[in-house]
């Protein structure tokens, strides 16, 4: 390891060689069809630009915009950002996939390093804890909030040997490889959860699911909610009442965020008052509001007694024969979800009362499917879970190793 006399300081302009920006684009100019543009939101933490937000312009528009152009494996970054923190402003990504041309906007900039230069370091430094505080302070503005060209290629930056840099950039690499490839296991994990959900519950007009699990063929039984479970409210905190230690608390905005189906660890707390609900277990809650009727036609099972359930929470305590994981499973889903949606009510902020609910119509079959359906889908949870904490972990380490591995 080389020692701290090893690294020589220098300023970015003595890094980047050329520093090339984007086209000015107007609404009128995008297509279709055609070439693909590097969007803002391109620039991310993984090293690798995010092209999935692409538009499309002309082959003659963008033949007239030649000093715009980036190809595949070219290095990009952005130096503006509507967000006021500017999370990702100046950060490095290279552009990978197969060979193509693209047209950059106003905002993203295409950078070409001096010879000797890695280019796996420079992306690793643009999200070191150190970069990210000087571009934080740096930046310009309130509501677009962007760093100037000269400010940016005035930032100082160490610099050990080639050598060194080449190491410390494949490190990182393999790292975010790493992160990439349980992400992308991730996605699929829930894309066959999907693909389950659709399959275990019946399509809209039929009574019976295609998929099931053996020796059971009965017809499942269809009645309104209200009818099979109890209803009440949740009661009267906020996020301002959340404290750093305290009773287990759940509340709504966290419903369609953080939580899977069934919610046995809460991560925020607060001070038990007089008024206050208190969960019994196996209770299922929906959100009485929120942004989109989307947003709040889902719904989640308490798993343990003990935890506060909060304001604008709908609390559902289903009768003996229905289960209450199956419950939240298939009004989240399929025909009874779209039928949530459609009842609740709101332009800015929509609401779903519990008298919306007990109108939705529930198909269920026998108490012995239902609880061998919500099992099956607990323990796909489970492994989701799994998967999401050796991500978060994964990134935990690399941010520790992007505060230590720079000066």
């Amino acid at each position: 390891m080389s020692s701290l006399y090893d690294w020589e300081q220098r300023k970015l302009s003595g890094v980047i060689e050329k520093l090339s920006g984007g086209a000015s684009i107007k609404p009128t100019d995008y297509l279709e069809d055609g070439i693909r543009t590097v969007p803002k939101g391109a620039v991310n933490a993984t090293g690798i630009a995010d092209l999935s937000g692409s538009k499309f312009i002309s082959k003659d528009f963008f033949e007239k915009n030649i000093t715009s152009h980036v190809h595949t494996n070219n290095l990009v970054t952005s130096l503006r950002d509507l967000v006021p923190s500017a999370p990702n402003m100046g950060r490095i990504v290279r552009i990978e996939g197969v060979d193509e041309q693209f047209l950059m906007p106003q905002g993203v900039y295409k950078l070409e390093l001096f010879e000797g230069m890695d280019e796996d370091f420079l992306i690793s430094f643009s999200n070191s804890d150190k970069y990210r505080k000087i571009i934080s302070a740096e930046k310009n503005g309130s509501t677009q909030v962007h760093i100037r060209n000269r400010e940016l290629l005035n930032i100082d930056i160490n610099l050990p040997t080639e050598h060194e840099q080449q190491k410390i950039g494949t490190f990182f690499k393999q790292l975010d490889n790493t992160i990439d490839l349980h992400q992308r296991k991730l996605d699929l994990l829930n894309q066959l959860k999907q693909a389950y959900l659709q399959k275990m519950f019946p399509k809209n007009g039929e009574k019976v699911p295609e998929i099931r699990f053996a020796d059971f063929d009965e017809k499942w039984e269809q009645r309104k909610l209200a009818g099979l479970a109890d209803f009440s409210k949740g009661n009267g905190y906020t996020k301002n009442d959340l404290t750093e230690i305290g009773n287990p608390i759940i509340l709504y905005g966290r419903l369609y965020t953080k939580y899977q189906t069934i919610i046995n660890n809460v991560d925020s707390f607060a001070i038990e008052k007089d008024n206050s609900v208190i969960s019994k277990g196996n209770e299922v809650i929906v959100p009485a509001s929120g942004e989109t009727s989307k947003d709040i036609s889902r719904a989640s099972v308490i798993g343990k007694p003990g935890i506060i359930i909060g304001g604008d929470l709908n609390i559902i305590r289903p009768k003996k024969f229905i289960d209450s994981v199956f419950l939240a499973l298939t009004i989240s889903n399929g025909t009874q979800q779209k039928e949530m949606t459609k009842r609740a009510q709101g332009k800015s902020v929509v609401h779903l009362h519990n008298s919306d609910l007990k109108q939705v119509n529930l198909l269920y079959p026998e108490l012995e499917e239902q609880k061998q359906i919500g099992f099956f889908f607990k323990q796909f949870d489970n492994i989701v879970d799994i998967q999401q904490n050796l991500i978060t972990q994964l990134n935990i380490l690399k941010s520790a190793f992007l505060k230590k591995m720079f000066i």
